[in-house]
């Protein structure tokens, strides 16, 4: 019997991955599925939320697929599937959002944010005039409920397979709390030590904040600051020489403009540590020239993504083998999840006559 501790982390199916998502997610997981029971999948309900189009959405489905076992992850040592592929999802989906509030739903900051973008509001407004404002939206610009109750379906997500670690950026810790949350009530309310508590994780490393191309903030795909796994040599040297910096170091010693930063950390991920302190010492000394500084970090992210993007394309062909592998993945992830689900409908009184 596995007595290995669950792990389960999924990605959205909302387009092509970066180098922010292998650093933040992928190499991590490719360590962990060593001394865990892992289990990654690729959220394509989650994705619903936003109405993508349907070829778009299978499409990056298989994207995604591929590029998990292009960066590593063995479907032999690690649960690899999608998350639509296990109906039980969807069913403890709705028996668990029996026993969640409205209110605190409608509390969660990513909501309020993700509320106020579709309904063309910006980040303007007062918390607590975010009900009046999607009540009073016309039909146009509405906010769907699966937006509102995609911290259940989270939740489901890691209970349905009783996870003990997941691993979450900042964005997603509000979620995980209150899967915590759900879990506690859902004991408590049946008097039954069904579900644990389940704890982010971080495999011992401390977080990863990869930075975008464009001067400030994270590498994000809405951002449009990307470098994905899979671009091509001419795209990915463009898209770094094109990066922001600023006018340059104007005395020695002053401190690192952001910008620049954001390229060094880049470096402090892909390049050899003496490369990086090289070009610390370089703009201290106001004798940095960007030009070379670019040129250098394009050739180590290419020295990343190359394998990465030959595997991707190979695997990205071979249509049996990710029918394979997605075949495998559900028909694993759907027996724990149908145990779990059983339970839970014994436990709520839903029993066959």
């Amino acid at each position: 019997m596995n007595d290995k501790e669950v792990v389960l982390s999924g990605i959205r199916a909302t387009g092509n991955l970066h180098l922010g998502n292998y650093y933040g997610a992928l190499s991590k997981f490719v360590k962990m599925q060593n001394d865990y029971d892992c289990l990654f999948f690729i959220a394509d309900l989650h994705a619903l939320t936003t109405n993508p189009d349907p070829d778009a959405l299978h499409e990056n489905v298989k994207n995604i697929l591929a590029e998990y076992l292009a960066a590593g992850i063995d479907p032999e040592k690690a649960t690899i599937f999608v998350q639509s592929d296990v109906p039980e999802i969807s069913e403890m989906y709705l028996l668990l959002n029996m026993h969640v509030g409205i209110g605190e739903l409608l509390r969660t900051a990513s909501f309020k944010d993700k509320a106020r973008k579709q309904l063309g509001l910006g980040a303007a407004g007062a918390d607590d005039d975010i009900e009046k404002q999607i009540i009073g939206s016309d039909t146009n610009k509405r906010v769907n409920a699966g937006l509102l109750t995609y911290p259940t379906l989270m939740a489901v997500d890691i209970l349905i397979q009783k996870a003990h670690k997941v691993p979450v950026g900042k964005d997603q810790e509000q979620h995980l709390e209150l899967t915590r949350r759900f879990a506690r009530r859902f004991n408590s309310f049946y008097g039954v030590d069904l579900f644990p508590e389940p704890e982010n994780f971080n495999f011992g490393d401390h977080a990863v904040k990869v930075p975008g191309l464009d001067g400030s903030g994270k590498m994000g795909k809405s951002e449009g600051n990307c470098v994905y796994l899979i671009d091509e040599e001419k795209v990915l040297r463009k898209k770094v020489m094109r990066s922001v910096t600023d006018e340059g170091p104007k005395e020695p010693n002053q401190p690192i403009s952001q910008p620049v930063e954001n390229l060094l950390t880049l470096m402090e991920l892909t390049s050899a540590p003496e490369i990086v302190q090289s070009y610390r010492d370089a703009y201290a000394d106001c004798s940095i020239r960007y030009g070379d500084m670019k040129k250098q970090l394009a050739e180590d992210i290419l020295k990343v993504t190359t394998p990465i993007r030959e595997r991707y394309h190979d695997i990205r062909n071979d249509e049996a083998y990710i029918s394979r592998v997605v075949r495998q993945g559900a028909e694993r992830a759907r027996e724990r999840a149908a145990k779990t689900l059983e339970e839970v409908r014994q436990v709520m009184g839903i029993r066959k006559f």
